[in-house]
Formats: C-alpha cells, structure tokens, sequence
C-alpha cells in the first residue's frame, strides 16, 4: 500500500487567500463570471419501469427516481444537492451527463439540449462534461495502470499528444507524485484512488464536473484534504461544480447554492449562509437539527426534530406533499392532496411548502412526539465534606438548623 505526502500534507487551502464563507466566495465568482449560466434543467423526469410477465413484460408501473426537478448552475459556481439516500440525487446528475437517460424535461449545456443530442455531437458535448465516482476503487479499471486511465480519455476522445494536459502534469495538479504513473490502483490508498479519479475528470479540460459523493467513502481527516483540492482545482481551472453529498458539513464548506431533494423533487434552494442560517422548509430543518455541533453547550441545550418511518416507495409516492407522511408540521388541509410548488420566499431562497411563512415565524409548531425537547443542564448537588473535629459539620456548614 502506498502512502505518501498526499494523504497527510498536500492539499490543504491558504486560509490566508480564500474567502471567509461560501457565500463570500459565491459573490466573488459572479463578479468574475456575471450570471452566466452554464447548466439549466428544466422539469427533468427519470422513470424506470417495473415490469412483470414471463414470457411477455408488461410494464405495471415506474420508480419515479426523478419527478420535475429544476436547477440552474452558474458558470463558476458550485452547486449542492443533498438529501436521504433514495432520493434521486445521483440519477439526477447521470441523467444531466445521459448515462441514464430522461424520462422527460430538458437539459441545456451552455445553451444546447442534451437531452436532444445522439451520436458524434453527444460525444462532443460530453468532452465538458465529466464525472467523480464515490467508489474511487469500483470506478478504476485493477488492470490498468494510473497512466493507462489518465490517457484513456484522450484516446477515446480522439485528441491528439500535446492537445492535453499530459500524465505528469494531471498528477502534479491532484498531488501525486509522477512515479505513480506506473502503479496500479490497488497500490494506493482511499484517499489517493480518489484523487486519481479527480485526475481522470479533468484530463479533457472541462467546464462541468458533477461529483457523485466525492467525500463518503474516505475517512475524516483524508475528506478536508480532498474538498480543498477541489476548492484549489476550481479557482486554478475556472470550473464548475454539482456536488452530490448527504454530509451537510461538507456542502456548506464547499457550495455556494445548496438545493435540498426529497423523494425525486427539490423542496428548498438557496445560498449556503441563508439556507444554514434560516432553513423554511420542514425536511430541511429535520436535517440541520441532526447535524452535530462541537460544542457540548450547545449541543445538549438546543431542540431537535426526530423523522419518524422510512423515505416512502418512489414507485407509489404520497399524494400531495411528498413530505406529508413523516412531516412533524403536517396540517388537515392541502398537504395530503395539494403538491406544492417551489416559489420564491426570499431573493434566491425557493422553497416548496404550502406553510413555509407560518412555521418559519412559529405559528404552527411541531408534533410533540417529533421533538426532542433541550436537556436541562442541572447542576449536581453539591457534596460536602466532613470536619474531623466536629462530624456534625461539613465544608457546606452546618446541619440545617444549628
């Protein structure tokens, strides 16, 4: 197993030179880059069909994994999508690449549909457009070597030597060293192999990467070092990012925009700062009050809203609201048969609840078997100790009384 300095020193940002917060960072980029957008998906719908019969399929019905998402990614900027897993988060961004293929809706790649495009013009477009698996070990080829995978995409593409970054300059950028070239991917670490996978997206020189769960599979220390190589890669590269995750930290160190996914649909978008600072939408308040805070005041003091059952079946999903089933701010009208609709809350901050307004100025409160109310921080009795010379004392005084 190979170890080296990429795994423990490489990688890790100029606090120095970047901004203080994402949304710092995401008015910077619209400086440079003006609203720009390089990716808009427009009521995009990935069924699959469930299928029955022996001797002739007939299909029964359909796993709704994508039901009319909309979501528009600036050029230069870095777009969250979290939510459970099941929720569609990953068809999303492999149907925006047509590794799976739409259902339905369209998908502008600066300015052209995807979704319409077959052949040598697809093949063009997907030169833009790359991938990073969250399988760094499942998405590498065991019998290739590093530089085998690296140049495969050049080959396949058709460009010439010289026409691209070459083996040792991809290396350099993803802090390798060149020596790995020759390895193969049993013979490095999570954190290497994944780093190797970042290499393989940016090998065509890209404008969009989408990144499946870049972080999950990697232990804590390994997942800083590789955000921040994302962070470098995007400012020295000018890229463009979906970054698919359901660890909240790591979206808001890195997203300027997060949209929040449920059961096939987006409940709540906004900026990084105001969706953490004010969340509207109830799913996402269940999420934000689960995240842990390193701080044992805080943390054992403030109220958390518990999710009671499972993420309901896409192949039947609820009437109405999505969310109405496990909502601990479900009301008797128009969440069990009205679907909300995203609509404007704030400037860019949408959120698709019928009651956002009334739960966000604390009209309508939660069940009371969905929260967990904030310990109460008693302190212990205090013991005292008695004085030899006189047992009836102690160092509290004396008994009650005396």
């Amino acid at each position: 197993m190979t170890t080296g300095a990429a795994d423990t020193d490489h990688g890790a940002a100029d606090a120095a030179d970047q901004p203080a917060t994402p949304g710092e960072r995401h008015r910077e980029r619209r400086e440079i880059h003006g609203e720009d957008l390089l990716l808009s998906v427009r009521d995009l719908h990935v069924y699959f069909p469930i299928k029955s019969g022996i001797f002739i399929d007939r299909e029964i019905g359909s796993v709704k994994a994508v039901d009319g998402v909309d979501l528009d990614v600036p050029r230069g900027s870095t777009v969250g999508l979290v939510g459970e897993s099941g929720c569609g988060k990953t068809t999303f961004g492999r149907a925006v690449l047509r590794l799976v293929e739409p259902t339905g809706g369209t998908v502008h790649f600066d300015g052209v549909d995807v979704a319409g495009l077959a052949g040598e013009d697809l093949r063009r477009v997907r030169r833009r457009m790359q991938m990073i698996f969250q399988d760094p070990m499942a998405s590498l080829d065991p019998r290739q070597s590093v530089e085998s995978v690296l140049t495969e995409p050049r080959r396949a593409h058709g460009i010439e030597r010289g026409r691209a970054k070459s083996v040792g300059e991809l290396l350099d950028l993803v802090g390798l060293p060149a020596s790995s070239a020759s390895r193969y991917p049993h013979e490095f670490s999570g954190g290497q192999r994944q780093r190797i996978g970042i290499a393989r997206a940016i090998a065509l020189d890209p404008d969009l990467i989408i990144a499946d769960e870049p972080v999950s599979a990697l232990d804590v220390s390994i997942q800083a070092q590789v955000v921040n190589l994302l962070e470098e890669l995007q400012d020295r590269l000018g890229l463009t990012y979906v970054v698919i995750a359901h660890d909240l930290a790591v979206v808001r160190h890195i997203a300027d925009v997060v949209a929040v996914m449920y059961l096939g649909g987006i409940v709540e978008q906004a900026s990084s700062d105001a969706l953490y600072k004010a969340p509207y939408h109830p799913y996402t308040k269940a999420l934000m009050s689960a995240v842990p805070i390193p701080d044992p005041i805080i943390e054992d003091t403030r109220q958390r809203i518990l999710l009671t059952g499972d993420l309901p079946s896409p192949a039947n999903p609820p009437t109405g609201c999505r969310f109405h089933t496990r909502c601990p701010y479900r009301q008797p009208t128009r969440c069990d048969d009205e679907r909300p609709l995203l609509r404007v809350m704030s400037p860019e901050h949408t959120v698709a609840c019928h009651w956002a307004e009334q739960i966000h100025a604390g009209d309508i409160q939660p069940r009371a078997s969905a929260v967990v109310e904030a310990a109460v921080r008693d302190e212990p009795p205090r013991q005292g100790v008695p004085i030899p010379s006189d047992p009836d004392v102690t160092t509290l005084g004396p008994p009650a009384g005396v």
